[in-house]
């Protein structure tokens, strides 16, 4: 990747998390810190800026130091959305997006999506388990902006059926595949708290 090519990173805290009871998962604790700050920790080393998208509590993520971005509509239309809303905003040619509820992701294997992509120059790069895409952690040109704006315009929600329509790289995360583990419920975030998995 040149030197030239700007990246951006859009942490993905705008969902309703009603497995959660309705709260707002990002903030929410895991071994003593809110979830968001393990995915800014990932991202930050890798990209020139990071957004966090979220559509409640702006004030406590403001906190975060970064500017929160919140969907173009107020219906919750899932991660696309603040994909799209982070497009509209960033200033790069590239955008690394995760969501704020898996702590276990780390900036190599970000790095990894990153560098990945720039070696197949595919518009986009999506982490694979071995078994399945994990479609939510993903690098993506930002060029795409008009292919996703008529996406969600059709009233199409999928991230793995739009990402399908593009020219799109797997990587390979099949040794490690625990480190997409994310957290819907507050038994998942108790269990994956009792796990020596290192934080």
């Amino acid at each position: 990747m040149s030197n030239q090519t700007k990246v951006a990173g859009v942490i993905l805290a705008g969902g309703r998390a009603r497995r959660m009871n309705n709260q707002d998962k990002g903030l929410m604790k895991f071994k003593g810190r809110p979830m968001v700050s393990y995915a800014l920790a990932a991202l930050a080393p890798v990209v020139d800026y990071v957004f966090i998208n979220a559509n409640r509590n702006i004030d406590q993520y403001q906190q975060f130091g970064c500017p929160v971005i919140s969907d173009q509509t107020d219906s919750f239309d899932g991660p696309l959305a603040g994909v799209l809303t982070a497009m509209i905003h960033a200033d790069a040619d590239i955008l690394v997006a995760l969501p704020c509820d898996s702590p276990l992701i780390k900036t190599e294997h970000l790095q990894k999506l990153l560098s990945t992509r720039a070696e197949n120059n595919a518009d986009v790069a999506v982490a694979f388990d071995g078994a399945r895409i994990h479609p939510v952690f993903f690098a993506v040109k930002t060029a795409l902006q008009g292919s996703l704006q008529d996406y969600l315009a059709g009233d199409q929600r999928k991230v793995a059926a739009w990402l399908a329509q593009q020219n799109l790289v797997k990587v390979d995360f099949s040794h490690e595949p625990e480190i997409f583990s994310n957290i819907n419920s507050l038994a998942e975030l108790s269990a994956l708290e009792d796990t020596n998995y290192p934080s």
